[in-house]
């Protein structure tokens, strides 16, 4: 029987849930742990950092930040490689686009924490010294930029567009070049410059 002198808990609606989630996860993580021979991760709390090591352009860089800093912040505020922008910061226009592990990632969507052990470059890394990458060469020679801010995401898809193999024809660039956007409408130079930068790097 209930001890009558041990006040009644109050169960709430957010009590139930949260009793409920936390009890699901710890079951749904038990036996992956198991199977794995590891311990549980740990977890960050609010406010705490964490030290993480991120390969960027074939440098090893040691950071600590928060969990929630995006790869994007990251990228332009701790490590200076200001050449990937921040634009709508909602993953729509692709102006923060970089590559990781040679895939379009939009870096504003996705966290530094998430990216450890991941091959990241950068518009700064794709010239060999002072010489461009064909896809900078096409983008200058054919004037496919105006402003200038959404140009190094174009750039960085317009090179991952080139490697996966779908700058066959106009409409196929421009169906797989569609997650990034140009505020100036340089669309038929920027068809025109991957077009001629698939050519070059197809010879």
């Amino acid at each position: 029987m209930p001890d009558p002198s041990r006040p009644a808990r109050a169960y709430t609606r957010r009590t139930v849930l949260k009793s409920a989630a936390v009890t699901t996860a710890g079951t749904a993580l038990s036996p992956a742990v198991a199977l794995a021979g590891a311990t549980a991760p740990s977890v960050i709390a609010p406010g705490e950092s964490a030290e993480i090591a991120l390969s960027v352009n074939g440098r090893e860089h040691v950071l600590t930040v928060e969990p929630r800093v995006t790869l994007l912040d990251a990228l332009r505020e701790r490590l200076g490689l200001t050449g990937t922008k921040k634009g709508c910061d909602r993953g729509e226009c692709g102006a923060c686009t970089v590559l990781v592990d040679g895939e379009r990632v939009k870096a504003c969507l996705t966290l530094a924490v998430m990216r450890q052990g991941s091959d990241i470059t950068t518009v700064e890394g794709l010239a060999d010294g002072d010489r461009l990458h064909p896809v900078q060469e096409a983008f200058i020679r054919h004037d496919a930029f105006q402003c200038g801010a959404c140009t190094s995401g174009q750039v960085m898809s317009a090179v991952a567009c080139i490697r996966e193999g779908h700058a066959g024809t106009e409409a196929e660039i421009r169906e797989w070049m569609s997650g990034n956007l140009c505020r100036c409408a340089c669309y038929q130079n920027i068809v025109t410059a991957v077009a001629d930068a698939a050519r070059e790097v197809g010879r």
